[in-house]
């Protein structure tokens, strides 16, 4: 059994124009909900063996910050260049490559393509992974390169203006 978490980054800050796409920071709102959203995993216990960010300012800081409330070592996160703004196929590639020692990934991204590839893989219709969503899927394989769409089961799918922490799906 494998398990993906898809985490899109927090809410971004369009506060300083001169700045890159890349180098955009979180905003006010950005650092309140990625800590709530990471007590929610904790209360979950929910602690990967592998946290992957897209090197974009905001995603990285996303998933530092989720670290912290997990208790996942901060030095152990990967930042993969192929997670920034991937397509479907991209992400796709990025999850088959996993070593299978892993059994349970985090990734940090970017919308169109997490919403596209979170769809994807367990037959969902979901609109949009807002600003720090969650969609969590499992996989009854033993080796991530067996992953593919369609053979994801939704576990669940959180976000911060869901109503109740206690309505994840």
């Amino acid at each position: 059994m494998k398990t993906l978490y898809i985490i899109r980054h927090a809410k971004s800050s369009w506060k300083y124009h001169h700045l890159d796409d890349i180098e955009r920071p979180l905003n006010k709102r950005g650092k309140r909900d990625a800590p709530d959203m990471g007590e929610r995993l904790s209360a979950l216990n929910i602690i990967p063996h592998l946290m992957i960010s897209s090197p974009a300012k905001r995603a990285y800081a996303t998933c530092k910050t989720i670290a912290k409330a997990i208790e996942y070592p901060k030095e152990a996160i990967k930042i993969n260049e192929k997670l920034y703004h991937a397509s479907e196929d991209s992400l796709m590639d990025i999850i088959q490559e996993i070593d299978n020692s892993r059994d349970s990934v985090m990734i940090f991204g970017h919308n169109p393509g997490l919403t596209l590839f979170a769809n994807s893989l367990a037959d969902t219709n979901i609109e949009n992974i807002p600003t720090c969503g969650i969609f969590a899927c499992s996989f009854d394989v033993d080796c991530w390169k067996e992953t593919d769409f369609g053979k994801g089961k939704l576990m669940f799918y959180d976000y911060p203006k869901k109503v109740s922490k206690s309505e994840i799906n």
